[in-house]
């Protein structure tokens, strides 16, 4: 099963041009998004609250593996996407394969980039892109104590314990 919100990033651009046309604010924000948790779940949903429109940039698992290191992902790039994309708050997905999403932002130059609270303004990439044309760049509040390194350690530390 696939998704119709699941674009390539020359549908995306399509797209994007559209909803500027329309004078509808695209909202983006990326990252690995393995085993999809609460913690993402509310994010996303405060993400899309700052527009008419979410994109979500989803690590490949070249990428993700890059950048989260070795065992990661979990799941792999389609699955990851297709469940995003059953996400109401989520209107489209696209899949990048760098090991950051700057060719994905210079793309679409969204009206709103975000990012996680652990993320500083300063060090977001994409954030000159966007902010260079008028857009916005926010850090949002992550939910505390729940994200997919906690949840992979609980399970990794309870297999090896006994009942």
């Amino acid at each position: 099963m696939t998704s119709g919100k699941i674009k390539s990033l020359d549908e995306m651009v399509k797209i994007r041009r559209q909803l500027r046309d329309q004078g509808k604010k695209l909202v983006f924000t990326n990252g690995c998004f393995d085993l999809l948790h609460v913690g993402h779940v509310r994010y996303l949903h405060q993400a899309r609250s700052l527009g008419d429109a979410l994109a979500v940039g989803v690590n490949s698992d070249s990428s993700a593996r890059e950048s989260k290191g070795r065992g990661r992902p979990v799941v792999p790039e389609m699955e990851r996407a297709e469940i995003l994309s059953a996400l109401a708050c989520v209107d489209y997905v696209v899949v990048f394969d760098d090991l950051t999403p700057q060719r994905v932002i210079d793309a679409l130059v969204p009206d709103v980039l975000i990012k996680g609270a652990d993320w500083e303004i300063s060090k977001i990439v994409g954030r000159e892109t966007v902010e260079n044309a008028g857009g916005i760049v926010r850090n949002i509040p992550l939910t505390e104590g729940i994200s997919t390194s906690g949840i992979i350690n609980r399970i990794v530390k309870g297999f090896g314990s006994k009942p």
